[in-house]
């Protein structure tokens, strides 16, 4: 499904369990090689992901030379800013015209985040929904010229308070472009313990008419994480996907490859078929159980012929082949046609109901 689509169907989904669309973040982590580049294409491709995308930029226009480091030294090792975006900005429109066509070759949506006016000017082109980093969350002017594409918004939310996301909100609700919110801890890696999945659900409470999404930094470790928020309503999500997690630097060390997407797909198979049906009724299965665990009403003793049946006459025992307990009034004060043994289920043919 295209990503376009999704914005227009997201509020007639009948389930409140959902699979998500997955967005496999490769980032740069091509290293400035098209041939990895393009493995990436084809290995998201294989692990389930609905679409890949990139990131456009030149060091010069994202960042000052003065620019530090936000991450985990220890995993990435350069301290500027600067000096890392320089490493991986060698990729030019003719490239990402490459991968687009690639990914139309095999099957994935092609997006990618541009981070300058230039880089968004030419991924028009390529896209038909602009992806807006955490980043830019508070740069109204960049907002605003990404929303003149009159194209849907996806916008990532990390280490924004919730007057920022409004504001955001309000400057592209002004173009009247479909926006959807990620929620995302702008942390490389980010721990676990601050991952705030309740923040999936504040969004939804905050902004109740728009799709809300998780953009997730934290190891993979089974994809826990991302079954969680699905489970939490996350619609669309995105996470940092690499060919070879054991690479240094860069964005591998936080990211998935194809195997766990894999693993996520087949347990989201699993969760998503243990909520079964949302129509609150029982399962065929239980049939037998229904008729044979369930009690009917039982001669408590032997009723004899002319009795008027009282509460004392009767019990209730298993199986449910005879008159329910739930008409128990029906019964007390009539008189059986026939006298009835102790222990005999009742049955509506013994008396006479005029």
């Amino acid at each position: 499904m295209k990503l376009m689509n999704f914005f227009h169907i997201n509020q007639s989904l009948e389930s409140p369990i959902q699979k998500p669309y997955i967005i496999a973040e490769a980032g740069v982590n091509h290293e400035g090689d098209i041939d990895i580049a393009k493995r990436l294409i084809r290995e998201a491709k294989e692990g389930g992901a609905d679409a890949i995308k990139f990131q456009t930029y030149k060091a010069d226009r994202i960042a000052s030379k003065n620019s530090p480091a936000y991450w985990d030294l220890t995993k990435e090792s350069t301290k500027s800013q600067y000096e890392l975006f320089k490493k991986y900005d060698s990729f030019g429109r003719e490239d990402f015209e490459e991968l687009k066509k690639y990914c139309d070759k095999s099957g994935i949506e092609f997006l990618s985040t541009p981070f300058d006016i230039e880089s968004a000017f030419f991924l028009n082109d390529m896209m038909d929904v602009f992806k807006i980093s955490s980043s830019d969350i508070t740069n109204k002017p960049f907002i605003e010229f990404i929303c003149s594409f009159d194209k849907p918004i996806i916008l990532s939310t990390g280490a924004s308070t919730l007057n920022e996301i409004q504001n955001a909100k309000m400057w592209i609700d002004h173009f009247g472009n479909p926006l959807a919110l990620l929620h995302c801890v702008l942390n490389y890696p980010t721990n676990n313990d601050h991952a705030h999945l309740g923040r999936i659900i504040g969004l939804k409470k905050a902004f109740p008419e728009t799709i809300i999404g998780y953009s997730d930094h934290t190891v993979p470790n089974q994809m826990k994480i991302l079954e969680l928020a699905t489970l939490l309503g996350a619609q669309i999500i995105e996470k940092h996907f690499t060919h070879d997690k054991t690479l240094l630097g860069n964005d591998h060390y936080h990211a998935m490859d194809k195997e766990d997407l894999r693993i996520f797909h087949h347990n989201l198979d699993e969760i998503i078929q243990l909520f079964g049906t949302f129509e609150v009724t029982y399962d065929p299965s239980e049939e037998v159980a229904r008729k044979n665990a369930r009690r009917s009403l039982v001669a408590k003793n032997d009723i004899p012929l002319g009795t008027v049946i009282s509460a004392g006459d009767i019990t209730w025992k298993r199986p449910a082949s005879g008159i329910s307990p739930q008409f128990i009034n029906q019964i007390i004060g009539k008189v059986p046609l026939y006298a009835i043994d102790e222990d005999s289920i009742l049955v509506w043919e013994m008396f006479n109901l005029k």
